[in-house]
Protein backbone atom coordinates (compact mmCIF):
# COMPACT_ATOMS: atom_id res chain seq x y z
CA UNK A 1 0.00 0.00 0.00
CA UNK A 2 1.25 3.53 -0.65
CA UNK A 3 0.84 6.71 0.99
CA UNK A 4 0.06 8.86 -1.69
CA UNK A 5 -0.44 7.91 -6.00
CA UNK A 6 -0.43 10.77 -8.26
CA UNK A 7 -1.17 10.48 -11.75
CA UNK A 8 0.99 12.24 -14.04
CA UNK A 9 3.80 12.86 -14.32
CA UNK A 10 4.58 16.80 -15.26
CA UNK A 11 6.12 19.39 -13.34
CA UNK A 12 3.46 19.59 -10.68
CA UNK A 13 3.32 15.76 -10.25
CA UNK A 14 7.13 15.93 -10.31
CA UNK A 15 7.55 18.28 -7.76
CA UNK A 16 4.59 17.21 -5.37
CA UNK A 17 6.33 13.59 -5.40
CA UNK A 18 9.66 15.34 -3.94
CA UNK A 19 7.50 17.39 -1.80
CA UNK A 20 6.32 14.34 -0.06
CA UNK A 21 9.20 12.46 -0.10
CA UNK A 22 11.41 15.14 2.20
CA UNK A 23 8.96 13.97 4.25
CA UNK A 24 9.44 9.89 3.91
CA UNK A 25 6.09 9.34 2.31
CA UNK A 26 5.59 6.62 0.31
CA UNK A 27 5.27 7.91 -2.97
CA UNK A 28 4.06 6.00 -6.36
CA UNK A 29 3.84 8.36 -9.89
CA UNK A 30 1.78 6.74 -12.37
CA UNK A 31 2.61 8.96 -16.51
CA UNK A 32 0.54 7.55 -18.89
CA UNK A 33 3.06 8.13 -21.61
CA UNK A 34 5.26 5.97 -22.46
CA UNK A 35 8.24 8.47 -22.97
CA UNK A 36 8.83 11.61 -22.48
CA UNK A 37 7.12 14.55 -24.65
CA UNK A 38 9.31 15.27 -27.57
CA UNK A 39 8.64 18.90 -27.68
CA UNK A 40 10.87 21.02 -26.69
CA UNK A 41 8.81 23.81 -26.03
CA UNK A 42 10.54 26.90 -23.99
CA UNK A 43 8.85 27.97 -20.63
CA UNK A 44 9.10 30.73 -18.31
CA UNK A 45 9.73 30.44 -14.54
CA UNK A 46 8.71 33.06 -13.12
CA UNK A 47 10.45 34.86 -9.70
CA UNK A 48 8.07 33.06 -7.39
CA UNK A 49 8.95 29.68 -8.85
CA UNK A 50 12.36 29.94 -8.86
CA UNK A 51 12.28 30.98 -5.31
CA UNK A 52 10.67 27.90 -4.90
CA UNK A 53 13.32 26.07 -6.64
CA UNK A 54 15.94 27.87 -4.84
CA UNK A 55 14.53 26.75 -1.31
CA UNK A 56 14.93 23.17 -2.16
CA UNK A 57 18.22 23.94 -3.99
CA UNK A 58 17.21 23.09 -7.49
CA UNK A 59 17.68 26.23 -8.34
CA UNK A 60 21.10 26.14 -10.16
CA UNK A 61 20.38 22.74 -12.34
CA UNK A 62 17.87 24.76 -13.87
CA UNK A 63 20.08 28.19 -14.23
CA UNK A 64 22.26 25.72 -16.51
CA UNK A 65 19.65 25.03 -18.52
CA UNK A 66 18.19 28.13 -19.64
CA UNK A 67 18.21 32.15 -20.68
CA UNK A 68 17.57 34.94 -17.86
CA UNK A 69 15.57 38.11 -19.13
CA UNK A 70 14.14 40.50 -17.27
CA UNK A 71 10.89 39.96 -15.80
CA UNK A 72 9.44 43.49 -17.91
CA UNK A 73 7.11 43.38 -20.93
CA UNK A 74 5.15 39.96 -19.41
CA UNK A 75 1.58 41.73 -19.56
CA UNK A 76 -0.34 41.06 -22.59
CA UNK A 77 3.04 41.35 -24.36
CA UNK A 78 2.49 45.22 -23.60
CA UNK A 79 6.30 46.56 -23.47
CA UNK A 80 7.59 47.44 -20.93
CA UNK A 81 10.75 47.51 -18.74
CA UNK A 82 11.15 45.25 -15.25
CA UNK A 83 10.74 47.62 -12.62
CA UNK A 84 13.74 48.49 -10.22
CA UNK A 85 13.81 47.08 -6.91
CA UNK A 86 11.50 44.53 -7.03
CA UNK A 87 11.49 42.53 -3.94
CA UNK A 88 13.56 39.82 -4.17
CA UNK A 89 16.78 38.56 -5.21
CA UNK A 90 15.79 36.95 -8.15
CA UNK A 91 14.41 39.68 -10.06
CA UNK A 92 14.20 37.44 -13.64
CA UNK A 93 12.03 35.41 -15.94
CA UNK A 94 14.07 32.38 -16.39
CA UNK A 95 12.76 30.70 -20.19
CA UNK A 96 14.05 27.11 -19.89
CA UNK A 97 12.46 23.91 -22.33
CA UNK A 98 9.76 22.04 -20.16
CA UNK A 99 11.21 18.86 -21.05
CA UNK A 100 14.47 19.89 -19.11
CA UNK A 101 11.92 20.68 -16.17
CA UNK A 102 10.41 17.78 -16.49
CA UNK A 103 13.27 15.72 -16.26
CA UNK A 104 15.06 17.34 -13.53
CA UNK A 105 12.30 17.53 -11.12
CA UNK A 106 11.64 13.75 -11.90
CA UNK A 107 15.30 12.97 -11.00
CA UNK A 108 15.23 15.03 -8.10
CA UNK A 109 11.92 12.91 -6.75
CA UNK A 110 13.58 9.91 -7.98
CA UNK A 111 17.22 10.58 -6.01
CA UNK A 112 14.89 11.32 -3.16
CA UNK A 113 13.03 7.70 -3.64
CA UNK A 114 9.80 8.21 -5.36
CA UNK A 115 8.77 5.54 -7.63
CA UNK A 116 7.86 6.45 -11.36
CA UNK A 117 5.96 4.39 -13.23
CA UNK A 118 5.51 5.27 -17.35
CA UNK A 119 3.03 3.83 -19.88
CA UNK A 120 0.77 3.58 -16.79
CA UNK A 121 -2.75 5.63 -15.97
CA UNK A 122 -5.44 5.54 -13.51
CA UNK A 123 -8.96 4.11 -15.00
CA UNK A 124 -11.21 3.89 -12.19
CA UNK A 125 -10.97 4.76 -8.24
CA UNK A 126 -13.23 3.93 -5.20
CA UNK A 127 -12.53 5.44 -1.93
CA UNK A 128 -13.65 5.04 1.48
CA UNK A 129 -12.68 6.18 4.93
CA UNK A 130 -9.26 4.34 5.21
CA UNK A 131 -8.04 4.93 1.51
CA UNK A 132 -8.42 4.55 -2.51
CA UNK A 133 -8.47 2.01 -4.78
CA UNK A 134 -6.77 2.98 -8.44
CA UNK A 135 -7.30 0.70 -11.39
CA UNK A 136 -5.11 1.18 -13.80
CA UNK A 137 -4.81 1.00 -17.46
CA UNK A 138 -2.84 -2.40 -17.31
CA UNK A 139 -5.28 -4.10 -15.34
CA UNK A 140 -3.32 -3.63 -11.95
CA UNK A 141 -5.06 -2.70 -8.76
CA UNK A 142 -3.47 -0.95 -6.37
CA UNK A 143 -4.60 0.63 -3.11
CA UNK A 144 -3.32 4.02 -1.38
CA UNK A 145 -3.86 6.58 1.72
CA UNK A 146 -4.28 9.22 -0.44
CA UNK A 147 -4.49 10.07 -4.41
CA UNK A 148 -3.56 13.44 -6.44
CA UNK A 149 -4.82 14.01 -9.75
CA UNK A 150 -2.19 15.94 -11.96
CA UNK A 151 -3.14 14.56 -15.19
CA UNK A 152 -3.74 17.69 -17.09
CA UNK A 153 -6.66 19.64 -18.54
CA UNK A 154 -8.52 16.94 -19.81
CA UNK A 155 -7.58 14.91 -16.07
CA UNK A 156 -8.92 11.49 -15.45
CA UNK A 157 -8.95 11.65 -12.19
CA UNK A 158 -11.34 14.94 -12.15
CA UNK A 159 -13.97 13.12 -14.45
CA UNK A 160 -13.53 9.94 -12.36
CA UNK A 161 -14.58 12.09 -8.99
CA UNK A 162 -17.25 13.86 -10.99
CA UNK A 163 -16.18 17.33 -9.89
CA UNK A 164 -17.33 20.01 -12.30
CA UNK A 165 -14.56 22.15 -14.35
CA UNK A 166 -16.93 25.27 -15.16
CA UNK A 167 -15.48 28.27 -17.43
CA UNK A 168 -15.59 29.32 -20.90
CA UNK A 169 -14.32 27.13 -24.05
CA UNK A 170 -12.02 27.89 -26.69
CA UNK A 171 -13.34 30.64 -28.72
CA UNK A 172 -9.96 31.15 -31.22
CA UNK A 173 -6.61 29.62 -30.97
CA UNK A 174 -2.79 31.15 -31.70
CA UNK A 175 0.09 28.86 -33.39
CA UNK A 176 3.28 29.12 -31.17
CA UNK A 177 6.73 28.10 -31.91
CA UNK A 178 10.35 28.52 -32.05
CA UNK A 179 11.23 29.59 -35.54
CA UNK A 180 14.18 30.89 -37.82
CA UNK A 181 13.39 34.31 -39.88
CA UNK A 182 14.71 36.19 -42.60
CA UNK A 183 14.39 38.77 -40.20
CA UNK A 184 12.74 40.51 -37.26
CA UNK A 185 8.70 40.98 -38.30
CA UNK A 186 7.34 44.59 -39.40
CA UNK A 187 5.03 45.70 -36.63
CA UNK A 188 1.21 45.04 -37.45
CA UNK A 189 -2.26 46.43 -36.09
CA UNK A 190 -2.79 43.15 -34.72
CA UNK A 191 -1.34 42.46 -30.84
CA UNK A 192 -2.34 38.92 -30.65
CA UNK A 193 0.50 38.72 -33.48
CA UNK A 194 4.12 39.18 -31.63
CA UNK A 195 7.50 37.60 -31.33
CA UNK A 196 10.76 37.93 -29.60
CA UNK A 197 14.35 36.45 -30.01
CA UNK A 198 15.08 33.32 -28.64
CA UNK A 199 18.72 33.21 -29.24
CA UNK A 200 21.26 31.54 -31.63
CA UNK A 201 19.19 33.42 -34.66
CA UNK A 202 15.77 32.14 -33.60
CA UNK A 203 12.52 34.13 -32.37
CA UNK A 204 9.27 32.80 -30.67
CA UNK A 205 6.22 33.61 -32.61
CA UNK A 206 2.82 33.76 -31.28
CA UNK A 207 -0.16 34.59 -34.46
CA UNK A 208 -3.58 33.89 -34.18
CA UNK A 209 -5.04 30.77 -35.95
CA UNK A 210 -8.02 30.72 -38.09
CA UNK A 211 -10.48 28.21 -37.02
CA UNK A 212 -10.28 25.70 -34.09
CA UNK A 213 -7.98 22.75 -34.32
CA UNK A 214 -7.09 19.88 -32.44
CA UNK A 215 -4.67 18.88 -35.10
CA UNK A 216 -0.79 19.65 -34.43
CA UNK A 217 -0.04 22.94 -36.76
CA UNK A 218 3.08 22.42 -39.11
CA UNK A 219 5.29 24.59 -40.78
CA UNK A 220 2.98 25.35 -43.68
CA UNK A 221 0.28 26.37 -41.33
CA UNK A 222 2.30 28.72 -39.35
CA UNK A 223 3.46 30.10 -43.13
CA UNK A 224 -0.30 30.61 -44.14
CA UNK A 225 -0.96 32.46 -40.54
CA UNK A 226 1.93 34.70 -40.81
CA UNK A 227 0.80 35.50 -44.60
CA UNK A 228 -2.71 36.63 -43.60
CA UNK A 229 -1.62 38.52 -40.52
CA UNK A 230 1.95 40.27 -41.29
CA UNK A 231 1.20 40.23 -44.78
CA UNK A 232 4.20 37.39 -45.93
CA UNK A 233 5.85 34.26 -44.04
CA UNK A 234 9.11 35.74 -43.52
CA UNK A 235 10.94 33.03 -44.47
CA UNK A 236 9.98 31.03 -41.21
CA UNK A 237 11.64 27.63 -41.38
CA UNK A 238 13.89 25.71 -39.07
CA UNK A 239 10.98 25.31 -36.18
CA UNK A 240 12.34 24.03 -33.18
CA UNK A 241 8.77 23.26 -31.63
CA UNK A 242 4.98 24.59 -32.56
CA UNK A 243 2.06 23.92 -30.75
CA UNK A 244 -1.18 25.47 -30.66
CA UNK A 245 -3.19 26.99 -27.90
CA UNK A 246 -6.26 28.44 -27.54
CA UNK A 247 -8.04 30.79 -24.76
CA UNK A 248 -10.45 28.08 -22.93
CA UNK A 249 -10.45 29.17 -19.16
CA UNK A 250 -12.00 26.85 -16.81
CA UNK A 251 -11.58 26.07 -12.95
CA UNK A 252 -12.08 22.86 -10.97
CA UNK A 253 -15.50 23.72 -8.56
CA UNK A 254 -13.56 21.32 -5.65
CA UNK A 255 -10.00 20.65 -5.46
CA UNK A 256 -10.67 17.87 -2.82
CA UNK A 257 -13.11 14.92 -2.54
CA UNK A 258 -12.22 13.03 0.65
CA UNK A 259 -8.86 11.40 0.40
CA UNK A 260 -8.28 12.30 -3.55
CA UNK A 261 -6.84 16.36 -4.37
CA UNK A 262 -6.46 17.65 -7.83
CA UNK A 263 -3.21 20.15 -8.36
CA UNK A 264 -1.69 21.71 -11.73
CA UNK A 265 -4.13 21.69 -15.17
CA UNK A 266 -6.31 19.46 -13.56
CA UNK A 267 -7.65 21.72 -11.64
CA UNK A 268 -7.77 24.71 -13.65
CA UNK A 269 -6.60 25.73 -17.74
CA UNK A 270 -6.05 29.02 -18.77
CA UNK A 271 -4.65 30.74 -21.80
CA UNK A 272 -0.71 31.06 -21.51
CA UNK A 273 -0.76 34.67 -21.60
CA UNK A 274 1.95 35.47 -18.95
CA UNK A 275 3.49 32.18 -18.87
CA UNK A 276 1.83 31.66 -15.18
CA UNK A 277 0.15 27.84 -16.05
CA UNK A 278 3.46 25.49 -15.22
CA UNK A 279 4.32 28.19 -12.14
CA UNK A 280 0.38 28.07 -10.96
CA UNK A 281 1.14 24.18 -11.04
CA UNK A 282 4.42 23.82 -9.63
CA UNK A 283 3.03 26.65 -6.74
CA UNK A 284 0.34 23.76 -6.03
CA UNK A 285 3.06 21.37 -5.42
CA UNK A 286 4.68 22.86 -2.73
CA UNK A 287 1.50 24.67 -0.85
CA UNK A 288 0.23 21.03 -1.19
CA UNK A 289 3.06 18.75 -0.24
CA UNK A 290 3.84 19.71 3.20
CA UNK A 291 0.04 19.15 4.05
CA UNK A 292 -0.37 16.40 2.69
CA UNK A 293 2.84 15.00 4.60
CA UNK A 294 1.29 15.64 7.71
CA UNK A 295 -1.76 14.33 7.33
CA UNK A 296 -0.05 10.75 5.82
CA UNK A 297 3.10 11.36 8.94
CA UNK A 298 -0.13 11.96 11.78
CA UNK A 299 1.15 15.21 12.98
CA UNK A 300 -1.24 17.52 10.97
CA UNK A 301 -3.87 19.20 13.03
CA UNK A 302 -7.59 19.21 11.95
CA UNK A 303 -8.01 21.39 8.75
CA UNK A 304 -4.76 21.67 7.59
CA UNK A 305 -5.14 19.71 4.26
CA UNK A 306 -8.68 21.96 3.39
CA UNK A 307 -6.17 25.27 3.65
CA UNK A 308 -4.72 23.57 0.31
CA UNK A 309 -7.78 24.71 -1.48
CA UNK A 310 -8.60 27.42 0.39
CA UNK A 311 -5.23 29.00 -0.66
CA UNK A 312 -4.65 27.84 -3.79
CA UNK A 313 -7.74 28.15 -5.76
CA UNK A 314 -8.48 31.47 -4.97
CA UNK A 315 -4.64 32.06 -6.61
CA UNK A 316 -5.95 30.45 -9.64
CA UNK A 317 -8.82 32.51 -9.82
CA UNK A 318 -6.99 35.26 -9.94
CA UNK A 319 -4.62 33.82 -12.73
CA UNK A 320 -7.59 33.21 -14.78
CA UNK A 321 -9.13 36.80 -14.40
CA UNK A 322 -5.82 38.63 -15.23
CA UNK A 323 -5.34 36.10 -18.45
CA UNK A 324 -9.08 37.08 -19.50
CA UNK A 325 -8.13 40.29 -18.99
CA UNK A 326 -5.45 40.05 -20.98
CA UNK A 327 -6.52 37.87 -23.60
CA UNK A 328 -9.18 41.27 -23.95
CA UNK A 329 -6.35 43.58 -24.55
CA UNK A 330 -5.37 41.66 -27.35
CA UNK A 331 -8.53 41.40 -29.39
CA UNK A 332 -8.15 43.48 -32.43
CA UNK A 333 -11.27 45.90 -32.00
CA UNK A 334 -11.07 49.59 -32.05
CA UNK A 335 -12.38 49.07 -28.20
CA UNK A 336 -9.59 46.67 -26.68
CA UNK A 337 -6.71 48.57 -28.96
CA UNK A 338 -7.68 52.17 -27.27
CA UNK A 339 -7.72 50.34 -23.70
CA UNK A 340 -4.17 48.59 -24.31
CA UNK A 341 -3.04 52.09 -25.63
CA UNK A 342 -4.09 53.55 -22.16
CA UNK A 343 -2.67 50.64 -20.15
CA UNK A 344 0.18 51.44 -21.86
CA UNK A 345 0.44 54.42 -20.81
CA UNK A 346 -0.19 53.83 -17.90
CA UNK A 347 2.45 51.00 -17.06
CA UNK A 348 5.08 54.26 -17.35
CA UNK A 349 3.95 54.79 -13.85
CA UNK A 350 6.47 52.43 -12.00
CA UNK A 351 3.46 51.44 -9.34
CA UNK A 352 1.13 50.27 -12.00
CA UNK A 353 4.27 48.39 -13.89
CA UNK A 354 5.31 47.06 -10.50
CA UNK A 355 1.99 45.91 -9.65
CA UNK A 356 1.33 43.52 -12.79
CA UNK A 357 4.69 41.95 -12.50
CA UNK A 358 4.13 41.18 -8.69
CA UNK A 359 0.63 39.34 -9.94
CA UNK A 360 2.11 37.33 -13.13
CA UNK A 361 5.28 36.65 -10.93
CA UNK A 362 3.23 35.72 -7.85
CA UNK A 363 4.91 37.70 -5.60
CA UNK A 364 2.71 39.91 -4.39
CA UNK A 365 0.44 36.79 -2.85
CA UNK A 366 -0.86 37.27 0.36
CA UNK A 367 -2.78 33.85 1.56
CA UNK A 368 -5.73 34.99 3.91
CA UNK A 369 -4.73 33.40 7.67
CA UNK A 370 -7.65 35.69 9.40
CA UNK A 371 -6.94 38.72 11.08
CA UNK A 372 -3.27 39.40 10.76
CA UNK A 373 -0.56 42.25 10.61
CA UNK A 374 1.80 42.21 7.49
CA UNK A 375 3.76 40.10 6.54
CA UNK A 376 1.85 37.66 7.83
CA UNK A 377 0.14 35.33 4.78
CA UNK A 378 2.55 36.54 2.64
CA UNK A 379 6.08 34.62 0.84
CA UNK A 380 9.48 35.67 3.27
CA UNK A 381 12.05 36.81 0.51
CA UNK A 382 15.76 35.71 0.56
CA UNK A 383 17.99 36.97 3.24
CA UNK A 384 22.04 36.77 3.01
CA UNK A 385 23.30 35.58 5.95
CA UNK A 386 26.87 34.64 7.39
CA UNK A 387 27.11 31.23 5.63
CA UNK A 388 25.07 30.95 2.44
CA UNK A 389 21.37 32.05 2.34
CA UNK A 390 17.67 31.68 4.31
CA UNK A 391 17.03 29.86 1.20
CA UNK A 392 19.31 27.08 1.78
CA UNK A 393 17.87 26.44 4.89
CA UNK A 394 14.74 25.18 3.66
CA UNK A 395 16.34 22.63 1.72
CA UNK A 396 14.44 19.87 3.87
CA UNK A 397 11.15 21.10 3.48
CA UNK A 398 10.34 21.89 7.20
CA UNK A 399 9.10 25.10 8.75
CA UNK A 400 11.74 27.44 10.32
CA UNK A 401 11.48 29.83 12.98
CA UNK A 402 13.75 32.72 12.32
CA UNK A 403 14.74 34.56 15.26
CA UNK A 404 17.19 37.62 15.65
CA UNK A 405 18.02 37.69 19.01
CA UNK A 406 17.75 33.83 20.37
CA UNK A 407 14.73 34.86 22.60
CA UNK A 408 12.26 32.45 20.93
CA UNK A 409 11.87 28.43 20.62
CA UNK A 410 10.19 26.14 18.55
CA UNK A 411 9.87 23.57 21.46
CA UNK A 412 7.51 20.55 21.20
CA UNK A 413 7.97 21.50 17.12
CA UNK A 414 11.56 21.11 16.93
CA UNK A 415 10.92 17.82 15.04
CA UNK A 416 9.06 19.60 12.23
CA UNK A 417 10.49 23.26 12.75
CA UNK A 418 13.84 24.68 12.75
CA UNK A 419 15.34 27.30 14.26
CA UNK A 420 17.55 29.89 13.02
CA UNK A 421 19.25 32.68 15.25
CA UNK A 422 20.53 35.24 13.14
CA UNK A 423 20.49 39.00 13.75
CA UNK A 424 20.37 39.26 9.56
CA UNK A 425 16.55 37.56 10.04
CA UNK A 426 13.03 39.01 10.75
CA UNK A 427 11.38 37.86 13.54
CA UNK A 428 8.96 35.46 11.60
CA UNK A 429 7.77 31.95 11.50
CA UNK A 430 7.77 30.31 7.98
CA UNK A 431 5.56 27.52 6.71
CA UNK A 432 7.47 24.99 4.49
CA UNK A 433 6.33 26.97 1.84
CA UNK A 434 8.00 30.06 2.86
CA UNK A 435 5.08 31.93 3.39
CA UNK A 436 4.91 33.92 7.19
CA UNK A 437 2.74 32.27 9.42
CA UNK A 438 3.64 34.15 12.25
CA UNK A 439 5.71 37.73 13.16
CA UNK A 440 6.37 39.07 16.29
CA UNK A 441 8.20 38.25 20.01
CA UNK A 442 4.97 36.74 21.61
CA UNK A 443 6.31 33.42 22.25
CA UNK A 444 2.78 32.53 23.58
CA UNK A 445 1.26 33.46 20.07
CA UNK A 446 3.77 31.91 18.49
CA UNK A 447 3.23 28.60 20.12
CA UNK A 448 -0.55 29.09 19.23
CA UNK A 449 0.63 29.17 15.42
CA UNK A 450 2.85 26.41 15.61
CA UNK A 451 -0.13 24.48 16.96
CA UNK A 452 -2.11 25.95 13.90
CA UNK A 453 0.22 24.91 11.74
CA UNK A 454 2.42 22.30 12.76
CA UNK A 455 0.01 20.41 15.29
Amino acid sequence: MFDVIIAGCGPTGAMLAAELRLHDVRVLVLEKQAEPAPEVRIVGLHIRSLELMAMRGLLDRLLAHGRQRPSGGLFAAIPAPAPAGLDTSLPYILGIPQPVIVRLLTEHALALGAEVRRGCAVTGLDQDDDGVTASLSDGEVLRTRYLVGCDGGRSSVRKLLGVGFPGEPARQQWIMGEVELDGPPAPTADPRFHYRPAGAGAYQVVVPAAGLSDRPPTLDDLRQELRTVAGSDLGVRSPRWLSRFGDATRLAVRYRVGRVLLAGDSAHIHPPLGGQGLNLGVQDAVNLGWKLAGEVRGWAPAGLLDTYETERRPAAADVLDNTRAQMELQAPTPGARAVRRLLTELMDIDEVNRRLIGKLAAIDLRYDFGPAPDPVGRRQRDVDLAQGTLYDRLHAGRGLLLDPTGGLTAGAWSDRVGHLIDPAVPSVLLRPDGHVAWAGDDQAELDRQLTRWFG
